[in-house]
């Protein structure tokens, strides 16, 4: 017998080589697992909480028996996640697109046009139909799985743009704030939220870490998902110019992030324009079927005055709702002042700003500006540092209580109690 085969195992089996490959993938594996599970684990316990605590108060009041579908209502208190908006994006998935502009008869005053699909970008109902087709998902257990998926990579997100800002504590903070903010009721529903907000979070830490392509192709996709992806396409483009300023990644790379970013938002708009045959029939349905408009702030103006002293006689008055509003709109300049103070990076700053500034000077249902501001994650940031400083008992408390409560201010109250 050689050498050889003396050296060989007696039993004929010879012990497997783990490619270096493979070794390579486990490790990688293994540090996500350690870096981004416990983000995935806060928000996850966090958000379910909530939502347990939702689901509790609808079924418990019941009103959404006696609503229509369609308005708030169904059969189960699940079936309220898909109402309202929710019922736009599934006609959306099932039907697809025919823009016009169709006057009621008769009507006269604030509403005097149909309501129209077109009004509500393509990119949460496609991928609606994508996940439906793919799985055998009807359209709301679609929906459904797009946005609690969407939720968890738009709380990645928001973690690693705070953890750049503040370390890993104040990016978990930040994470398990997305689950408990106001207007986060819609995270997990038929909503467009989770999505955009994941969008936006990754297309601005694309821009912090000058990776421009990407954070060029993420916000040509939040502009297919909301109209106000505007404010994410000029901080971007801010951020762009200031790069080019001081000649840090080129040229190429910037100009070609500005040139893509606003591709999905114009794009759409023309296209909806040009079915219409009116080049301005986009801002018109908005106008005369949900009296969406830009009025320079002059309805914001008339709740804040008339909200303090007791009087209701805005539109789209409702009290509960309203109040929550006002707290959040007021609460805003105060974070985005601390927000200043840490010196963030330009792209953070503009997004903000100019994303409040656009639902400030829109005349809509006030009480949803809850949900109209709750993609403005970088104003967790200041607020999870400062709560980052808690001990852990102290900080699970905190936003365990806040999670318990945000099934009433930030779900309940949303759906039931106001218009969503």
């Amino acid at each position: 017998m050689s050498t050889v085969e003396l050296s060989r195992p007696l039993s004929g089996h010879e012990p497997p080589e783990v490619p270096s490959g493979s070794r390579e993938f486990r490790r990688r594996l293994r540090w996500a697992a350690l870096r981004y599970g416990p983000v995935l684990l806060t928000y996850g316990v966090l958000k379910l909480a909530g939502f347990a605590v939702f689901m509790y108060l609808l079924d418990s009041a019941g009103d959404f028996r006696k609503k229509n579908p369609r308005f708030g209502g169904g059969e189960h208190a699940w079936d309220v996640l898909a109402s309202w908006d929710g019922w736009w994006y599934q006609q959306i998935a099932e039907h697809g697109y025919d823009p016009a502009l169709e006057p009621v008869p008769g009507a006269t005053g604030l509403i005097t046009l149909e309501g129209n699909s077109a009004a509500f970008f393509p990119l949460y109902p496609a991928l609606m139909r994508l996940v439906s087709e793919c799985t055998g998902l009807g359209l709301f257990g679609a929906g459904m799985t797009v946005s609690v998926i969407a939720s968890f990579v738009a709380a990645l997100g928001i973690y690693a743009v705070a953890r750049r800002l503040g370390g890993h504590r104040a990016g978990l903070v930040a994470a398990g704030l997305w689950a408990v903010w106001p207007g986060s009721g819609t995270e997990w529903s038929g909503y467009s939220e989770s999505l955009y907000t994941a969008l936006a979070a990754w297309a601005c830490h694309a821009v912090m870490s000058r990776r421009w392509l990407t954070a060029g192709l993420l916000t040509c996709a939040a502009g297919l998902c909301r109209p106000t992806a505007a404010a994410l396409i000029a901080a971007l483009a801010v951020a762009a110019l200031l790069s080019l300023r001081r000649r840090a990644d080129g040229v190429l790379r910037p100009l070609a992030a500005v040139a893509i970013a606003p591709l999905g938002l114009f794009g759409y708009l023309a296209w909806v324009n040009y079915r219409m045959g009116d080049i301005n029939g986009y801002s018109k349905l908005q106008d005369g079927a949900w009296a969406h408009k830009f009025d320079w702030g002059a309805h914001t103006f008339k709740v804040l005055t008339s909200l303090p002293v007791g009087h209701f006689d805005y539109l789209f008055a409702r009290a509960f709702e309203d109040v929550i509003g006002v707290c959040v709109v007021l609460a805003v300049p105060v974070l985005t002042v601390l927000l200043l103070r840490l010196r963030p990076p330009a792209v953070l700053v503009v997004y903000t700003v100019l994303s409040y500034l656009m639902v400030m000077t829109t005349q809509q249902i006030f009480g949803n500006v809850s949900r109209y501001l709750l993609p403005l994650f970088p104003l967790f940031v200041p607020l999870a540092l400062a709560m980052g400083r808690l001990g852990w008992p102290s900080l699970a408390t905190v936003l365990g209580t806040a999670a318990l409560a945000s099934g009433s201010y930030a779900g309940y109250v949303l759906f039931e109690l106001g218009v969503p």
